[in-house]
């Protein structure tokens, strides 16, 4: 029998190397439409791969069913992706926010040990194979290629991606062949990409980082509220902070809903700690300048900005601060409004919100409740996780649970 997988990235390596390891007689072909195979893991974690992170729980994602996700979670968690990467010769160390990568730090580490693995086993991955139909058959599906060549397969994966990154080959064809098959799609958009500003002001502080908390507002109600790392660039801002809420900007965008994104540039802290600081600066340091003082918790550039945009003289002393401009700024400092207009879009998305329910699928085997025989594996899924190795987990647990499921069916 053979398991024909489309997409040769993370998902689909995976899904490879695991059906092959679970029944080694198994005919099992990777057809990728790429010259190159894997472009999406060199370029990820700035060349470094963020591999999988300590600690993954199905909080760490979003779009569909968190039932769904979690089941393939617990089938093969970070803790097992691990030592299967270490079982590759890819040892891995933790970085801050439990982020791990490989000890080699280069993303190519990552593609060459499962490309190893998958030729040990004997998986067929054959390059610049873009599948453009697949149709049902008898005895299982024909899977069409470019070239006009033909295959037969008792079970197809698809593992072709979303739109993310479109210059690595991932332009959203997998869902118009899921949907030649019976399936529906979520609308998609970016996630994990920078967000673009209307205007100029933000450009003196690009190339600052610092910490915030961002929050999406809608009708009124802060409906996301996400603190970490922003970097301020000259379109806008990036960041861990931009990048995780970014899709839920997106998603408002999708639903018609007018929202908002506010900065508070001193997160855990409230209007009366904030206050309660400036009195207790001033009554320390009377003669002291607001913009050196307000240094001493921001950065520089980032205190003198916000002084600035409300209006206060920079070299005005904290026994010279008014009342009245003392709390305009307090105000200012947990709650400013961003201009933002759109994001970078696909081709700086790290990952691809939307796609293939998951209601579609069989949480225990990523098998389609629809036609059965396929299985839908990593992001062609309705399910995107934030930034810190999350994604990939994703395309490890449920390339998992999708090998092991093609190999049962091949002995049945």
């Amino acid at each position: 029998m053979t398991a024909i997988i489309i997409g040769a990235g993370a998902a689909g390596l995976a899904t490879a190397i695991f059906a092959k390891r679970a029944a080694p007689d198994l005919d099992v072909r990777c057809l990728d439409g790429a010259t190159k195979i894997g472009a999406k893991i060199l370029v990820s974690g700035g060349s470094r791969c963020n591999v999988t992170n300590r600690v993954v729980t199905d909080r760490d994602f979003w779009g569909g069913s968190s039932r769904t996700v979690r089941t393939g979670l617990r089938s093969f968690p970070a803790d097992r992706a691990a030592v299967f990467f270490e079982s590759l010769g890819v040892p891995l160390h933790e970085e801050e926010d439990g982020k791990l990568f490989p000890d080699t730090n280069r993303s190519r580490t990552v593609l060459d040990a499962l490309l190893a693995e998958a030729g040990r086993l004997g998986v067929a991955i054959e390059m610049g194979r873009r599948v453009t139909a697949i149709a049902r058959a008898a005895q299982g599906f024909v899977v069409e290629t470019a070239g006009g060549s033909r295959f037969d397969a008792h079970s197809v994966a698809l593992a072709t991606g979303g739109r993310s990154l479109p210059k690595t080959g991932s332009d959203g064809f997998g869902y118009e062949l899921a949907r030649g098959l019976g399936h529906t799609c979520i609308e998609t958009t970016p996630a994990l990409a920078p967000l673009v500003f209307e205007g100029d002001r933000h450009t003196a502080l690009a190339g600052v980082t610092h910490g915030v908390a961002l929050s999406l507002r809608m009708n009124g109600s802060t409906t996301t509220r996400i603190e970490g790392s922003m970097l301020w660039t000259h379109f806008g801002i990036s960041g861990p902070a931009a990048l995780n809420l970014s899709r839920h900007w997106h998603r408002a965008q999708v639903a018609g809903t007018p929202a908002e994104v506010r900065l508070n540039v001193c997160p855990g802290e409230t209007f009366e700690s904030i206050e309660e600081w400036w009195l207790a600066q001033e009554r320390a340091r009377p003669r002291a300048q607001v913009s050196t003082v307000l240094a001493t918790r921001l950065p520089t550039s980032v205190a003198e900005a916000w002084i600035a945009n409300n209006g206060i003289d920079p070299a005005t002393t904290l026994a010279h601060l008014s009342k009245t401009d003392r709390r305009r700024l307090t105000h200012a400092l947990l709650d400013t409004p961003l201009a933002v207009l759109d994001s970078r879009g696909y081709s700086y998305a790290e990952v691809t919100a939307g796609g293939v329910p998951l209601d579609e699928i069989d949480a225990a085997t990523m098998q389609s409740r629809l036609c059965p025989g396929l299985f839908l594996v990593g992001e062609i899924l309705d399910v995107d996780g934030r930034l810190g190795g999350f994604n990939f987990q994703w395309a490890w647990s449920s390339g998992w649970v999708a090998g092991h499921a093609i190999a049962k069916a091949s002995r049945q």
